[in-house]
């Protein structure tokens, strides 16, 4: 019998180990279509997502991903050969030398300089991967907000996001289920109130109901 319950194991990364155990740049540009076609892959960009918890061998990552080492090492040459993955250390191991591969950045930011590879936009195909993920979740915590801004506010928005994100991506790894943080500022075509005049202004006073003055009392009045 079988069920969607996953008991969590102890294994948790210590509070004082880096994450990843690697130096690496806060953000690497992807915008070249080698770079893009790299990142589109579902089996490179959950290569991506294992090594940003530690660096990690060919053998480590196909073992994670339930594939053959050769399958593995063709994806990973792809994502070195696009500047996403890098040979962060190296140790010998009888007579060969394993190469543990790490990311170039914590984050990749999408930057594409011409049409995509896919013919689909990249930064929507993240939020279609993470719609996708979240049908098959049991619960999701997820919000939808919509707000009037400008170009800055907007933006100044959006760097707090990351910010926020990056903070998700340095936590301590504990347990045995990954979760996802999917975020997006993007503009819509929702229509927008009219900004209220002077006429609405003095309006808005008119419809103000005045108190009653109450009825002057005199002594020996009875009520």
């Amino acid at each position: 019998m079988s069920n969607n319950r996953t008991v969590p194991s102890n294994r948790t990364v210590p509070n004082n180990r880096a994450v990843p155990d690697y130096a690496l740049p806060d953000r690497v540009e992807a915008s070249s279509p080698a770079q893009l076609r790299a990142i589109a892959h579902p089996l490179r960009s959950t290569l991506l997502d294992l090594v940003l918890e530690r660096a990690a061998t060919v053998g480590e990552l196909a073992a994670a991903v339930g594939r053959p080492n050769s399958t593995v090492a063709h994806h990973v040459g792809v994502l070195t050969d696009a500047g996403l993955l890098r040979v962060v250390r190296t140790r010998r191991v009888r007579a060969i030398e394993e190469r543990f591969y790490g990311r170039t950045g914590r984050a990749v930011d999408i930057t594409p300089t011409g049409a995509s590879p896919s013919g689909s936009p990249p930064r929507i195909r993240l939020l279609a991967d993470a719609a996708a993920e979240a049908g098959q979740a049991g619960e999701v915590l997820c919000t939808l907000r919509h707000v009037r801004l400008d170009a800055a506010q907007a933006e100044a928005f959006w760097r707090r996001v990351l910010e926020l994100a990056d903070e998700f991506t340095r936590l301590p790894r504990t347990g045995d289920v990954v979760h996802a943080l999917a975020a997006a500022v993007y503009p819509t075509g929702r229509p927008v109130l009219p900004d209220p005049t002077e006429e609405d202004d003095h309006c808005e006073h008119r419809d103000r109901v005045p108190p009653r003055p109450r009825p002057h009392r005199r002594r020996g009045d009875l009520r």
